[in-house]
């Protein structure tokens, strides 16, 4: 979005038109603003502002619903930070969109509300953001009221406006102005917080973002805030880059581990397989030795030498009896 921005602000025409009125946006701090003026809702229901205070602080925008430029990147940018708060639309704020265009009908806002509850996200907060519109009279009234100053061009049948968030305490003063089409959530919860206890911001506050704000008389966005916008798209590529970085280093960091992972699993086996086939081998060696010749145990041999025999009486151990011829027999 902000890349097309930057684009749509370099081919645009330099040639301004003439300025079809005041246009701008008074800090009116601490103001009460009128509450019994009456709208149409996106239903074509009649209210009174009132049945939207009393309880808690609201988040007020001027748009028109047929705006071809701001006005889309200022509800986009609402969205978006509305988005990324903790606090839910309907709970602890309400939000209420004014179209300045008195020919927007209950249709348009309708339609509108389905696109950017959707774009919320959360469907349950739908009671909560309310699109009104209404005839000039209490639109003019309730923008004078917060000091949101519009003027209707006619040769191109557009307004020019500005773009602005006006925080609101739960009683209809105005509490904190935030000027330009993107919104930091944290600033915002802060003044919704306050706001919810009637606290006013300060002015000091209010002038660090003046410098972002669109400039009718040129047609297209001023020099600060393309400024603004350019540096934003210098941003988005920055952070874009950085995010592709990070991801790529964390998926070689991932790609690292695991091939780390998957050679000690292969090492692992390998030992494992060299231990196996070294017991294989081991227990082969031991079954070869138990079957050699020499580590058989044969019984001892019968062989003649082995066979005891009884001593023979040598000859001189004969004893001889006296034969009859040496007269031995009487």
């Amino acid at each position: 979005m902000i890349a097309t921005l930057a684009l749509f602000a370099l081919i645009t025409s330099a040639t301004p038109p003439d300025l079809p009125g005041p246009v701008s946006i008074q800090q009116k701090l601490n103001t009460q603003i009128p509450l019994d003026l009456m709208f149409r809702d996106e239903t074509g229901k009649i209210v009174r502002l009132r049945q939207y205070f009393g309880k808690k602080p609201v988040v007020l925008d001027f748009v028109y619903y047929r705006c071809p430029m701001l006005c889309p990147i200022v509800l986009d940018g609402t969205t978006e930070a509305l988005t990324n708060l903790k606090y839910d639309i309907g709970k602890e704020f309400d939000v209420i969109t004014v179209s300045i265009d008195p020919r927007d009908k209950v249709e348009d806002a309708a339609r509108m509300k389905e696109k950017y509850i959707k774009r919320y996200g959360r469907l349950d907060s739908a009671p909560g953001w309310h699109f009104l519109t209404a005839n000039e009279t209490p639109i003019k009234q309730l923008a004078d009221a917060v000091g949101f100053q519009f003027a209707y061009d006619a040769k191109m049948d557009q307004f020019a406006h500005g773009a602005a968030l006006f925080v609101l305490t739960p009683d209809g003063r105005t509490s904190r102005y935030f000027y330009g089409f993107e919104y930091k959530p944290r600033d915002l919860r802060l003044a919704i917080f306050e706001a919810s206890q009637g606290k006013i911001g300060g002015v000091v506050e209010q002038v660090l973002l003046l410098c972002f704000h669109y400039d009718p008389k040129v047609g297209k966005y001023s020099r600060d805030a393309m400024i603004f916008v350019r540096a934003g798209g210098v941003t988005t590529m920055l952070a874009l880059g950085g995010f592709i970085f990070v991801m790529i280093r964390k998926e070689r960091m991932a790609d690292g581990r695991r091939q780390m992972a998957e050679k000690r699993m292969a090492d692992g086996r390998r030992q494992m397989a060299e231990q196996m086939a070294d017991g294989r081998r081991q227990m082969a060696e031991d079954a070869t030795a138990d079957s050699s010749p020499s580590a058989i145990c044969h019984p001892p041999s019968n062989s003649p030498s082995a066979i005891s025999h009884p001593p023979s009486d040598p000859p001189s151990a004969i004893r001889h009896l006296p034969s009859d011829r040496e007269g031995g027999r009487p």
